[in-house]
């Protein structure tokens, strides 16, 4: 039996699987590359660890940013709008440095 055109076979990981928690994105850019490094920052230290680094082309981060609008969209639909803490938290970008390769 064929497999429709539309499918697509991903293999996941146990290790990948059990995902990694981040509370904090630092984003940055170069002409060729997006790299969204997710960060886990505890309260009250000073330091936080990378937790993932993803590198994407500008075209994929484009298609990521609306499908992750969508994403949010459905969910506020089904759960209520989700609350922007703001104060108090850096933006989601902080510490972002202009990177030119």
């Amino acid at each position: 039996m064929e497999e429709p055109e539309n499918q697509m076979n991903i293999e996941l990981s146990e290790e990948i699987a059990l995902g990694a928690y981040s509370n904090l994105a630092v984003i940055t850019h170069s002409p060729a590359e997006v790299v969204c490094d997710f960060i886990q920052i505890m309260p009250g230290m000073p330091k936080g660890k990378v937790r993932s680094r993803i590198l994407m082309t500008p075209q994929n981060a484009k298609r990521f940013l609306n499908a992750l609008a969508d994403n949010i969209h459905n969910y506020e639909k089904t759960f209520g709008a989700i609350e922007d803490p703001g104060q108090g938290m850096p933006p989601m970008n902080f510490g972002t440095p202009n990177t030119m390769a």
